[in-house]
């Protein structure tokens, strides 16, 4: 989240809701490995899951490293979705979450790979689809009223250690 409101502040509000576009599809991606059983295989795989997770440790310091960086240019395209993208299916825990937190939700008769199961990881998606999409809309907002290159080059960079302590928490937590 605080990548997207650092993205919104450096590149604009087009490239933030492509990295949403790209988050989005990444959750929507994990759901239905959850669903098809991939996301059992990972949690009964220890070597798997190390993989993922320092993975998604070490690009989480990218992005990180990539939003302390001089802002690029407003940009729209691929690669903003592209990050977005590769920053949800490298975390474990939003695979966890379906795998861990949905089938309490679940009818068991009906079994994990029903029309209930499909239905609650679409409302998951466009629950978490909304509240990132508000991030990007608070944070364009947000770009205006800072205004000077100095005080959005601040922020911006608050957020990349924001990063760094959520990589190193995310590092520490899921060992």
């Amino acid at each position: 989240m605080a990548w997207l409101a650092a993205l919104s502040l450096s590149r604009g509000r087009k490239a933030a809701f492509m990295a949403v576009a790209g988050v989005s599809t990444g959750l929507l991606l994990l759901g239905l490995l959850a669903v098809a059983g991939l996301g059992t295989l990972v949690a009964a795989s220890p070597e798997l899951y190390q993989a993922l997770r320092t993975f998604g440790v070490l690009y989480l310091l990218w992005l990180a490293y990539d939003t302390w960086r001089a802002p690029k240019s407003e940009e729209s395209g691929f690669g903003s979705f592209r990050d977005g993208l590769i920053t949800n299916l490298l975390n474990p825990k939003a695979g966890m979450f379906y795998i861990s937190v949905l089938p309490a939700f679940l009818d068991p008769a009906k079994g994990a790979a029903s029309t209930q199961t499909l239905v609650l990881v679409l409302a998951y998606v466009a629950v978490s689809t909304a509240v990132h999409a508000a991030i990007v809309i608070f944070a364009s907002a947000s770009r205006s009223a800072l205004g000077v290159e100095s005080r959005m080059t601040i922020v911006r960079r608050a957020l990349a250690l924001g990063l760094v302590a959520v990589a190193l928490w995310f590092f520490w937590s899921t060992r």
